[in-house]
């Protein structure tokens, strides 16, 4: 899931910037897992919108705000309080704003900022575990990624700054590295432990991205 969080109030009120009234959209995946832009998020931005002098013309939390052909539908059934709005404020990840802007003429502000992609450890904690590389070394570290877990992305580790079994960056933190080791330890061959990882094919992560399956 993508990891996000609300951006200060006054960071929102300044993109909004001439717009006496506003639209609000939220997304009922990510955005509201990490409270950040579910149907409470949504209602208490219109709480301190209102209290603000800003007149909130409606409001819409849809299902995968980054799926575009659903966030145009759905837009196009609240078409006249859009209409009536004077800006969209986006209460979703990066690419919900994106499928908001590209559905209207209207302006899109984010009100959130999109961190990671992120695991759910319990309820209100979240944890980056993949950096979407787009080559996946998992099957030769032990499932886990160096690339994310080792905080300089060493391929093929530990560094000289590892410090039994601490990471130098930061000395609460393993290094990932060790972690990896002892993973492989339990391989019944032992062969990962004297692979070499070659050098990424960044090339393998083309921007933008796209993907279109085969039919």
């Amino acid at each position: 899931m993508i990891v996000s969080r609300q951006k200060p109030f006054a960071e929102i009120l300044d993109a909004i910037d001439g717009s006496s009234s506003v639209f609000l959209v939220g997304c009922t995946k990510c955005a509201t897992v990490c409270k950040s832009g579910g149907e409470e998020e949504i209602w208490q931005m219109q709480e301190a919108l209102s209290s603000a002098g800003f007149e909130v013309t409606g409001s819409l939390v849809i299902d995968e705000a980054c799926h575009m052909l659903r966030v145009g539908r759905d837009l196009r059934s609240k078409q006249q309080m859009v209409t009536d709005a004077g800006a969209i404020i986006v209460m979703a990840c990066g690419a919900g704003v994106q499928s908001v802007s590209a559905a209207t003429s209207k302006k899109t502000i984010a009100a959130l900022d999109s961190l990671f992609l992120g695991n759910i450890r319990r309820f209100g904690q979240f944890e980056q575990k993949c950096s979407l590389c787009g080559e996946c070394l998992l099957s030769r570290t032990g499932g886990i990624c160096p690339v994310t877990a080792c905080a300089k992305g060493i391929l093929n580790g530990p560094c000289g700054g590892m410090d039994n079994g601490k990471c130098e960056t930061d000395p609460e933190a393993p290094c990932a590295w060790a972690e990896i080791f002892t993973q492989l330890q339990e391989d019944p061959d032992g062969s990962m432990l004297e692979s070499y990882t070659p050098p990424k094919d960044y090339g393998k992560l083309p921007k933008p991205g796209k993907l279109k399956l085969a039919k």
